[in-house]
This record gives C-alpha cells, structure tokens and sequence, in this order.
C-alpha cells in the first residue's frame, strides 16, 4: 500500500479522512452506480482528493466508478510534467486531455478569470459525459466555502454558499460533488508537507504576466481578514459556515427562491412574515 495513501487514513485520520467521509455520507455525494471524473488541476487539493476517492474506490462496498482526469488547458511543459510525476508518486491512474483554453482567453481584457472558469468547468461536464460518468468532483475545500460565502456578502451584495452539491444547468443529468467539503486547507497542506510533496500552484499564463486578478486579490483579503478574526475568535470559521445552516427567513428583509422574490412587507399588513407564521410569533 502506498504509505502516502495510508497517511490520510492514519496520522491525518481525523483531519481529512473523517471528514472526507462525513462530506460523502451526510451530503449523499456518491451513490451506488455512480461513475465520477475527478477532475484534477494539479494543485495540492485536488491531489488529495484523487487519492481520497481512490482509496474509498478501493474500500467502499458500494458500488460505483471513478475515473481521473486531467484537463491539460495549456500547461507550461515543467508544470505538465509535475502533475504527471505526482500522480505517478501517488499511484493515481490519470487520464490527460489537451485542451487551448489558455489561448482562447489570452486575448480577453474584461474578465479572462471569469471566462477561462467557465470554459473550463463547461469543458470537465462534457467530457466526463462522454466517459459516461453522471458526475465530476472537484477539489474545493472548507476554506472555499467560508470565503466564498463572506466575499459573496462584502463584494457581492448578496448571502449564499458554495454548495457540497449541485445539478448542471447546461447538461442533463450531470452533477458536481465536492468531497473535500469539511476538510480545512491548513490539514491540505500539513498533509503535503508530511509527505514531502510538492504541488503546482496557480498555472494559468494570464496570472503570470497580469496582476488585476480581482477575484484572487479579493479571495487574499478574506483569508487575511479570517486570520485576524480567529485570533480574536477561534471559532469564527465555524460560525461563518452555521450562519449558512441557520438561515431564518423571517429575519430578512428579501430573499429569492429561484425566480421569485420575496420581501418582508409582502404580507406585513395582514400581521404575516413567511410561510404562514405571525409577526407576533417572531422573536424580537
């Protein structure tokens, strides 16, 4: 048995590989029948995600099938050659496909983070269909859920999540999993470093010549305001993350469900706020 592999179920067993089952049991991230494409990018979390799904494959009595895949978008030859001896060290069996969605966004000047996101989690659908999977995993972590969900408030106007789960829009039958869910990034990383590995950061060309990536600068102000809120308050990531949980409708001015919009005052005159309950029922 790979002794890397072993690590996650051993030294980090509470860290990551609890938490990585509680994601999938609590959340039904994988079902029996189910063939996933784990997608992997490269860096350090989809890494370890490929390896934690490889070892639930091999354990699991539940019947499903994994397949690892790889978009290569236009890597630089050293770091195409990194995500190939890593998953090698990690006895991952990975499938590459070549894709020119760098140079399909070289070009754009308003939003080529945004544009290159969408080409690339549109092109990881199609092709995980056409392997005749019904779902694709991706990497994204603890962390990504409470920055996205405090970015979402203070640059976007708006309360919502990063969702364990959702249904493709665009392609029928198809959904993302994200088993990583309750899994912290420090934990990533400790698991990295105990095992001496080395990952490839961010490496899209347009990062390396341009420096206005608005949504990655934004995402480093979160993680820098998170670091001064936890020294104040250890359980702060927590709360963050329950605050998604513990939504109450009635203590919001407006909210959508869809396409409809609901507001407070709706049904205010007739002492109503939501869903039948009285304005007196309400705790002030």
């Amino acid at each position: 048995m790979n002794p890397i592999e072993e690590s996650i179920a051993g030294r980090f067993n509470k860290q990551i590989w609890s938490r990585f089952n509680k994601a999938v049991r609590d959340y039904q991230l994988i079902l029996p029948g189910d063939r996933i494409a784990v997608c992997i990018s490269g860096g350090k979390d989809s890494m370890l995600m490929a390896q934690c799904m490889l070892r639930m494959k091999r354990f699991s009595k539940m019947p499903f099938e994994v397949g690892f895949l790889v978009m290569d978008p236009g890597y630089s030859p050293a770091n195409r050659r990194k995500i190939e001896e890593n998953a090698a060290l990690l006895g991952i069996p990975v499938t590459i496909r070549e894709t020119r969605i760098f140079d399909s966004v070289e070009n754009e000047n308003s939003n080529p983070c945004f544009i290159c996101a969408r080409l690339r989690r549109g092109w990881l659908y199609k092709t995980a269909k056409a392997m005749g999977c019904n779902k694709i995993a991706l990497g994204h972590h603890f962390d990504d859920v409470i920055e996205t969900i405090l970015m979402g408030m203070l640059y976007g106007s708006q309360m919502q999540t990063m969702l364990p789960k959702l249904h493709s829009e665009n392609y029928a039958g198809m959904e993302l999993i994200r088993p990583l869910y309750f899994v912290r990034e420090q934990s990533v990383i400790d698991w990295a470093e105990y095992n001496g590995l080395e990952f490839i950061r961010c490496a899209c060309r347009m990062t390396e010549v341009r420096q206005d990536n608005q949504e990655e600068s934004k995402r480093a102000e979160i993680k820098k305001l998170l670091v001064q809120l936890r020294s104040v308050n250890p359980a702060v990531d927590m709360n963050i993350f329950r605050s998604a949980e513990n939504v109450n409708l009635r203590k919001l001015i407006s909210y959508r469900d869809g396409s409809e919009h609901h507001h407070f005052l709706d049904d205010y005159s007739d002492g109503i706020t939501v869903r039948g309950t009285r304005n007196s029922d309400a705790k002030e």
